[in-house]
């Protein structure tokens, strides 16, 4: 069994870091595939937002892979649709700058002062909030039929691709329990092909190297101000990854090199993959389970990962592959995954154990989900505030201006 050590560069574990980004590989290039931006980009991205966090954080590198955030998704969806890419990157490259400010909050005011901007009552509806608004989108690709297939072939399709995913999550073993999604795509991809959905004329077309479709960001008010508050959901996932991260290595990555350098490492991650049209950066879980099962803690071993994503990005083979893939496919998957989304939420209250009975909890979660979900928006002229956005700052409000209830001595 291996222990932290630091960052040791060794050669031999170049396969481990193949290994892990296998791992990443289903949930990394999910996001573009969902928002219509090139995959290729998002390994690209991905792998150069991990060297930078490395590089940020290089005093004790945590053992650490960042790729394309789920929290994201809904957003980039409509603000692709509203404003087109460019513009919709440059709000994202904003988001990141979100989570610079908090790393400054951070190293100034102490974590503690975070806490206070951004508690469980607030942050556990808004990440409930995600996954409730992706909803429709899971169903309506699941049963999606087009000239070629009925919406009862889609289903079984969809269905074949969850129950995969599903069977892989209960009762897969070692490395494969880490790859539900993944295994999930490829089981649904094989049951397409057998209906005939799946057209290969795109990769026999493609040619093996291809430049990544970059795309540089324009800035719009509008689109800043929509993205900035999604940033707060992973901004607490990413402190939930590096107490995970922590316990796994047994080394304290909270105070070295700290949340005022992880934070910081993500965000210009973050912001760095939207100033190359890639989907925003976030801490992988799925690496971090990968880690503890491995027992190999080198973060050098990320730093082989990253390179190895970067060079798969200018495959033009690979992200030919991934346009092939049936809507259903990925739509069986997402019936899933944004439910899981919405459950984290929950869970964020439930652990924290968030009184729900109080009056004043129950007005911040009330109106975070009313806002969010209910279509409403608040139109300040310049800017516009709806859907997660408008929910985030009306948590962030209630929760600053409300008076605690009485009885109630906090969280």
């Amino acid at each position: 069994m291996q222990r932290y050590e630091g960052y040791k560069f060794d050669l031999r574990q170049s396969l481990i870091g193949v290994q892990f980004l296998f791992v990443a590989f289903g949930a990394l290039v999910l996001v573009p595939i969902l928002t219509g931006l090139d995959a290729n980009v998002a390994l690209f991205t991905a792998g150069l937002g991990t060297l930078l966090f490395q590089l940020i954080t290089r005093k004790n590198v945590p053992p650490i892979f960042l790729a394309s955030s789920f929290a994201f998704i809904a957003p980039l969806q409509y603000g692709i649709e509203k404003w087109g890419i460019p513009v919709t990157m440059g709000g994202v490259i904003f988001a990141g700058f979100f989570y610079v400010a908090l790393s400054l909050v951070v190293r100034f005011g102490g974590e503690k002062i975070l806490h206070k901007i951004l508690p469980p009552v607030v942050v556990g509806p808004v990440i409930m909030t995600i996954g409730l608004i992706l909803a429709p989108n899971a169903v309506k690709m699941a049963t999606s039929a087009t000239q070629t297939y009925t919406q009862n072939v889609a289903m079984i399709v969809a269905a074949t691709s969850l129950i995969a995913t599903i069977f892989v999550m209960m009762l897969g073993r070692g490395m494969f329990r880490l790859i539900p999604i993944l295994l999930g795509i490829i089981a649904g991809y094989i049951v397409a092909y057998c209906f005939g959905m799946v057209d290969f004329s795109a990769i026999t077309s493609a040619p093996w190297f291809r430049v990544p479709s970059f795309s540089a960001p324009k800035f719009e008010l509008e689109a800043i101000i929509y993205m900035i508050p999604i940033a707060i959901a992973p901004a607490i996932e990413h402190i939930g990854d590096m107490l995970a991260i922590s316990n796994v290595t047994k080394e304290d990555f909270l105070k070295n090199p700290g949340l005022k350098n992880t934070l910081l490492g993500d965000g210009l991650a973050t912001s760095l993959a939207a100033a190359f049209g890639g989907p925003p950066n976030t801490t992988y879980s799925e690496v971090t389970g990968a880690v503890s099962l491995t027992k190999a803690y080198n973060p050098a071993i990320m730093t082989f990962a990253a390179i190895t994503a970067i060079v798969l990005a200018f495959v033009g083979k690979l992200g030919a592959v991934l346009s092939t893939i049936p809507a259903p496919v990925i739509g069986g998957i997402m019936l899933l995954l944004f439910g899981i989304i919405a459950s984290v939420g929950m869970e964020t209250l439930i652990k924290n154990r968030v009184d729900l009975a109080d009056p004043r909890n129950m007005i911040i979660v009330a109106l975070i989900f009313i806002f969010a979900i209910g279509g409403m928006v608040l139109d300040l002229g310049a800017v516009k505030f709806s859907g997660i956005g408008l929910g985030a700052v009306t948590g962030i409000v209630l929760n600053l201006l409300l008076p605690k209830t009485k009885h109630y001595e906090g969280y």
